[in-house]
């Protein structure tokens, strides 16, 4: 059902008074600088004129079982009739928060059995760092306060997540700066030319070491780290590199957090990907998004049973919490969202669909202003470039990205631009043909980007 013109001129009258996420607010005050969605279907979403879109950011990372399941909105139904809300705080619970816990913890790996709910990515990063500082302060080691992130790093918005994000996404902004130290982003297109992807993983590692004797381990409580950078480029890190930081946080007892807010429940193939794809064991795994493929506000901070043995011990109240964490509705939406990823076997399909996805990507790579196209299966990003021998980059007041998005967006692709590149984490369940469809309209609108340049 279409929205009518009218219908979608009172939304946009409306739409004056909400502030948007991430977003240029001077040019939104521009006339048609903004697109009204009405609806979704599967992989396909539509706006207020009824076009067709593929929705080749998945929301926004996140929609992994696609638009449209009626099982996930009868479930959430289904509970707020029952039980609309309860706390978890002090000795409260109720059932689904449990059997979401437990569900979590059977598909975490190793020991990551105790589970803390909260509403957003920002949030289950804050708390990691929140625990695992009042962790270090229990076992009588209060110096122990610094967090180890990357450049490049993409770890959330709020106050403590921003600091662990890369210094280009705060511009402006403050934040807790005098608890994060940036080590070199693991970002193989861009190392010195000098160097073999070998000796830049060594390097990498090397700079790694001297960072924290520098710093001094006594003074650092943890390394965070996405599988593969998101927001911050859909950079993949060198080969074995993931390991070889892990090995050094265990030998300099640093906790390793894991950031799959982006990662988790499919994205690559696997539930959660730290383990399975990457060989390492994470003190914390922290998730959201795919936890409830977006259809409520959902993240969960995922903690070994040797950091919640320490933070139970007898002595002191656990002083962390927030209002809806683990709100009956989101948990209705996690569980039936989990039944149908491992019910469709989507890990399944991703492993299958997902190179396939990454192969067709890559003939990108034929197109004059593309550098580089990176990512794993359902993760892709397209870097362009001025000039592909040297990598010269474009000026900065050219948004190259965002060219293409505009271009890709006219011929019935969302995707999104950032800065130089545009980048892909479409729905899960996208067959090959309709990948196949992403990439010849992504050549199109590249193209169509060259000739206007």
């Amino acid at each position: 059902m279409n929205t009518s013109s009218t219908d979608v001129q009172r939304v946009l009258q409306q739409d004056n008074h909400l502030v948007h996420s991430f977003a240029n607010l001077n040019e939104l005050k521009q006339e048609n600088s903004r697109t009204v969605i009405t609806r979704a279907e599967g992989a396909y979403v539509y706006d207020g004129d009824g076009n067709k879109f593929i929705d080749g950011i998945g929301g926004l990372w996140c929609v992994n079982v696609g638009h449209g399941r009626h099982e996930i909105a009868d479930a959430i139904a289904s509970q707020l009739k029952d039980l609309d809300y309860y706390s978890t705080f002090y000795n409260l619970t109720h059932p689904l928060a449990a059997q979401l816990a437990e569900k979590i913890a059977s598909l975490a790996p190793g020991n990551l059995n105790k589970v803390f709910f909260g509403n957003s990515g920002s949030v289950a990063n804050d708390t990691a760092i929140r625990i695992l500082q009042n962790y270090f302060n229990r076992l009588g080691k209060p110096n122990k306060k610094r967090i180890l992130s990357r450049v490049g790093a993409y770890h959330g918005s709020t106050y403590m997540a921003v600091a662990m994000t890369t210094p280009a996404y705060r511009e402006g902004w403050d934040s807790a700066d005098h608890l994060v130290d940036f080590l070199s982003s693991p970002y193989p297109y861009r190392r010195p030319n000098n160097m073999t992807l070998e000796e830049f993983g060594d390097f990498l590692i090397e700079e790694m070491i001297e960072t924290i004797e520098r710093i001094g381990a006594e003074n650092i409580a943890g390394f965070i780290a996405e599988p593969i950078l998101g927001a911050g480029g859909v950079i993949v890190p060198p080969e074995g590199y993931h390991r070889r930081a892990w090995e050094v946080c265990q030998k300099y007892d640093i906790m390793s957090v894991s950031d799959e807010v982006v990662t988790a429940f499919g994205r690559l193939g696997h539930m959660f990907a730290s383990k399975e794809a990457f060989d390492i064991q994470p003190d914390i795994i922290c998730s959201a998004k795919g936890l409830t493929s977006g259809y409520q506000p959902m993240s969960a901070t995922i903690i070994s049973d040797d950091i919640f043995d320490v933070i139970s011990e007898p002595g002191a109240m656990f002083m962390h919490g927030m209002t809806y964490s683990g709100h009956p509705a989101c948990c209705a939406a996690a569980l039936t969202n989990i039944e149908i990823l491992e019910r469709e076997d989507i890990c399944g399909h991703v492993k299958r669909v997902g190179p396939l996805f990454e192969t067709a990507m890559k003939s990108l790579e034929a197109l004059d202003i593309v550098g580089e196209v990176r990512g794993s299966h359902f993760m892709m990003g397209i870097e362009f470039v001025k000039d592909k021998t040297t990598r010269e980059a474009f000026d900065q007041d050219v948004n190259i990205g965002g060219m293409v998005a505009k271009h890709a967006q006219q011929r019935g692709l969302i995707v999104r631009p950032l800065g130089s590149m545009a980048v892909l984490s479409p729905c899960l369940i996208l067959q090959e043909e309709e990948t196949n469809r992403i990439v010849d309209i992504l050549r199109d609108s590249i193209v169509a980007t060259i000739e206007d340049l």
